[in-house]
């Protein structure tokens, strides 16, 4: 059951550019006050995943996209784009819900996702798990 919810073309530009032109490392993404559109809530240059990781709210549910490197076996750095769905246990769940029924008009806009992470805590979204 799609949620009708609408993603601001700002999400897709500023994902092109963490794509394409590296310029930033992570995008948050949040509803709108009315609950009628994704839009983007930050972006940020810093590497600092701790950084990151307090963007996300304790109580509340985010989208995020970051962009993990990594040593490749053999030598050389890759990059790995993740998709975060946040959804802490103490996110109330009208929000969790709306939240779990918009993610794939936000997700079918962001082509060339290498993985997607649930994330419910912050273990569960700690840079191991890449």
């Amino acid at each position: 059951q799609a949620s009708g919810v609408g993603v601001n073309p700002e999400c897709l530009e500023a994902y092109q550019e963490l794509k394409l032109r590296k310029t930033m490392k992570y995008i948050i993404f949040n509803l709108n006050k009315d609950n009628t559109e994704i839009i983007v809530e930050k972006k940020s240059d810093s590497s600092n995943y701790e950084e990151f990781l307090a963007d996300l709210p304790e109580n509340e549910c985010r989208w995020a996209v970051y962009d993990f490197e990594y040593e490749k076996e053999g030598g050389g750095k890759r990059n790995k784009l993740c998709f975060i769905a946040w959804s802490p246990d103490d996110s109330k769940i009208k929000q969790k819900m709306l939240f779990a029924s918009s993610k794939d008009a936000l997700r079918k806009t962001l082509v060339g996702i290498a993985a997607e992470i649930q994330g419910t805590d912050p273990s569960e979204v700690a840079q191991e798990t890449g």
